[in-house]
């Protein structure tokens, strides 16, 4: 990757009237000031659809997107919604937090009038792309919409609680659901194919003015998914009662005495190699179609990865277990050429995996707030980076630098890096911290918009293992001023860093 700079920023974040970001006229006033900051990449957090938790890290699909994002203006454009059967909908009456429980009612309601819209008017072409992109899409899309057909019949529960016959994909059953819900069916796939239609646009749009999207991919996949519903084989899931054996998680350290059981099925990889890893081809093949650039999260998984047994309700009584390593990666290059992909290597990384990492040629993470750790010294201190590198002002699992600046790091810390950075009050400490990135010899340098906008730890996006209060930080209307560009401008020309 050549000597550029980005910004971390959610589609969820950004500002409008629809209770959440969405893929409309906000996102392009949002290139637009990316492209006059003289940024080359917009980071955004996975596109899948959100379920339990809103986590954008587990999706009910590895392949569909959040309906969430599509925009009504853009369907009354393309005269599939009247305005006053969307403009009148409580969207949630705070603009700088997103009401999921809110937005799951009304979101669904307008989509639904969208749809039976779409089956009563007269529009050949449109209807001919909609039957082919069914076409093209057919690999998941298929299963995808059975899927969330019958989890509405059931009340939205998790396939584990579904009938037997269901649960088990007997094929009978598939047959009669797909005949009993072929319309809810059809709706899904309706929604799947408005969210690509619109996501197509505003990127070909961001690739026009020079600004590459790098996407964000989960290594696991949910349970309660169509992935693991429509492919059980593929996972470490007993045969007869389609219970986990293992899942997912992180061993104790530092930051949590008890780890973090994430939960997620853990992959058969002896399966996975003996089917060619057809399916993780596809997957990364399918991400590079939505993406520039896709960032795996936890790389280090595919070295070795934290194995819990199913029913621990901590993350302690896991075990180190090998994974299929540079192998995986191989076979996706020999499949689809070199791939442009970010690892996800932050933590405590053997040597074993260090080594992988080397194999694999991919550029690493460096997150400049974790080099401040005044007890000893840390390989994320810029004067410690390679090119072949990403530096990180922080991610969206970390405060914002103001955050930890104000509130969160420790007083020895925050002093360490005011001497190492030479911040000054007068130039913004956050300005400073941005330059400590900037600055440095990796090939690219992100911020977080919220360092850019000097924000505090009330717009932290996620805090990692709890539920209830993450993913609902947005922007203010008016956030991105001409001011801001020009300073951000300002900075990557100073540093070689414009596109």
């Amino acid at each position: 990757m050549e000597r550029s700079a980005g910004v971390i920023m959610h589609i969820a974040s950004l500002p409008g009237k629809f209770g959440i970001g969405t893929f409309g006229k906000e996102a392009y006033e949002y290139v637009e000031f990316l492209f006059k900051s003289g940024l080359k990449y917009w980071q955004i957090l996975p596109l899948g659809q959100t379920g339990y938790g809103d986590s954008p890290y587990q999706s009910f699909s590895a392949f569909a997107g959040n309906p969430y994002f599509i925009d009504f203006d853009i369907l009354n454009n393309e005269g599939l919604l009247n305005k006053d059967e969307y403009i009148h909908e409580n969207y949630g009456d705070n603009p700088e937090y997103i009401d999921y429980g809110l937005l799951f009612n009304v979101k669904y309601t307008v989509l639904r009038r969208a749809y039976n819209n779409f089956k009563s008017i007269d529009n050949v072409s449109l209807k001919e792309e909609f039957d082919k992109f069914i076409e093209d899409s057919k690999e998941w899309l298929d299963d995808y919409s059975l899927y969330m057909a019958v989890k509405g019949k059931f009340n939205l529960v998790s396939w584990q609680e579904w009938d037997e016959d269901i649960k088990k994909r007997e094929p009978e059953a598939v047959e009669r659901y797909r005949k009993e819900l072929a319309d809810e069916i059809a709706f899904w796939s309706f929604i799947q194919f408005m969210f690509f239609k619109q996501w197509n646009k505003l990127k070909t749009y961001a690739n026009e003015k020079g600004i590459e999207i790098i996407g964000d991919m989960p290594i696991y996949v949910a349970e309660d998914s169509a992935d693991v519903w429509s492919n059980p084989e593929a996972y470490l899931i007993y045969s007869d009662t389609l219970k986990p054996i293992s899942v997912a998680g992180c061993p104790p350290d530092a930051f949590s005495a008890t780890g973090q059981l994430w939960g997620n099925p853990l992959y058969d990889w002896n399966y996975m190699e003996k089917t060619g890893y057809k399916w993780w081809i596809k997957r990364v093949e399918e991400s590079l179609k939505l993406y520039d650039v896709v960032r795996i999260d936890h790389f280090r998984g595919f070295e070795s990865y934290w194995e819990i047994p199913y029913g621990e309700e901590t993350a302690i009584k896991g075990k180190w277990v090998k994974g299929p390593g540079i192998k995986l990666f191989n076979a996706i290059r020999e499949e689809l050429g070199e791939i442009n992909v970010i690892a996800e290597d932050l933590g405590f990384l053997t040597d074993e995996v260090k080594e992988f990492l080397e194999e694999s040629r991919f550029p690493g993470m460096k997150v400049l707030q974790f080099a401040f750790d005044a007890r000893e010294e840390s390989n994320y201190l810029p004067h410690t980076y390679t090119n072949n590198c990403i530096a990180y002002t922080g991610t969206h699992d970390n405060d914002t630098f103001r955050g930890w600046f104000e509130v969160t790091g420790s007083k020895t810390d925050v002093e360490y890096c005011k001497e190492y950075l030479a911040l000054s009050e007068e130039e913004g400490y956050n300005w400073g911290f941005i330059r400590g990135a900037w600055s440095s010899v990796a090939d690219v340098s992100v911020a977080l918009m919220q360092d850019f906008l000097n924000l505090g730890n009330e717009t932290r996006v996620n805090f990692p293992s709890t539920l209830g209060d993450n993913w609902k930080w947005r922007a203010k209307e008016g956030s991105y001023t001409t001011e801001l560009s020009d300073k951000i401008y300002k900075y990557t020309k100073m540093y070689g860093r414009c596109k």
